[in-house]
């Protein structure tokens, strides 16, 4: 198949059970989910999905410092708002997206070295594994700090992966979690050493493309349905979505985290600190 995208690098190996791919996110200045990003990877899900002869992917990053830090809050701020939020019975181009990499018959693999937040985190919880680098990657969901909640999957396979109580710590606290303890809580599958981190995925992928294509298929289609439907959760994520952004302290919330630095490297670095003063800013108090 020929990939032709601005933002991701494709490269592909034969196996003997189909292609293992890695698809390397490549944008600068800091894989921040614009809608070009997005229209890119929702591109390439749909292709993967239809490519027969693909059986792994990796999605990863060229930027050490972030896999994708969110989406892009100044194209949000652009959503309309006009009229009532209303309720839906089909699911928002971003869950599509997500729930193509969830069902796809090929293992979807995420590796991690640096900082992933927003929907870039809820890309990674939609695919089946994902791996972090020690000391170096870094989860974040920043939104309720901004005045919305996390809409593309996230308030769904959050509690899946880490439990109710521990879902409410990552999404109401917006705080920083660490490899380890995303290890520990079961949003990664492992946190490795960031020198071991490559090998470790790459190996997995080729050893996942070895085996017969069909068994894989049929042993990941047995799994997801062993879970809960998570449908019906996203059409109430959109609708809730929706009713945030309606609220003008939304908009005042939103534009206070570009205010502050948001979406340049050095201030997301910072995220928990970074959200943390958006309230403060928005009341006038914030004396930093």
């Amino acid at each position: 198949m020929s990939w032709d995208f601005d933002l991701l690098t494709i490269r592909a190996e034969d196996h003997a059970g189909g292609q293992a791919l890695w698809a390397t996110i490549d944008a600068p200045p800091m894989n921040v989910m614009t809608p070009k990003l997005f229209w890119e990877l929702e591109a390439f899900s749909g292709q993967v999905e239809a490519d027969d002869d693909v059986v792994a992917v990796v999605l990863e990053s060229a930027d050490p410092d972030f896999f994708i830090a969110h989406f892009d809050v100044s194209g949000i701020l652009k959503f309309p708002v006009e009229g009532q939020a209303e309720r839906t019975g089909e699911l928002s181009t971003f869950h599509v997206m997500c729930e193509r990499f969830r069902t796809m018959s090929k293992a979807t693999i995420v590796k991690i070295a640096g900082r992933v937040g927003g929907g870039g985190a809820e890309l990674s919880a939609s695919c089946d594994m994902r791996f972090g680098a020690l000391d170096q990657m870094v989860l974040n969901q920043m939104e309720v700090p901004l005045g919305i909640l996390p809409g593309g999957t996230g308030t769904q396979h959050i509690p899946r992966l880490v439990g109710r109580g521990r879902a409410m710590e990552i999404i109401l606290g917006a705080i920083d979690i660490d490899a380890r303890t995303a290890e520990q809580w079961g949003w990664l599958n492992r946190a490795l050493p960031a020198d071991q981190l490559d090998d470790h995925v790459d190996n997995l992928a080729r050893r996942i493309a070895s085996f017969p294509a069909h068994a894989l298929g049929a042993a990941k289609a047995a799994v997801l349905a062993a879970g809960p439907d998570p449908v019906p959760g996203m059409l109430d994520e959109a609708y809730f979505f929706q009713t945030t952004l309606r609220d003008p302290l939304t908009q005042a919330s939103m534009q206070a985290f570009l205010d502050l630095g948001g979406q340049t490297r050095d201030a997301e670095l910072e995220m928990e600190d970074l959200s943390g003063r958006i309230s403060g800013v928005v009341a006038g108090t914030d004396e930093n």
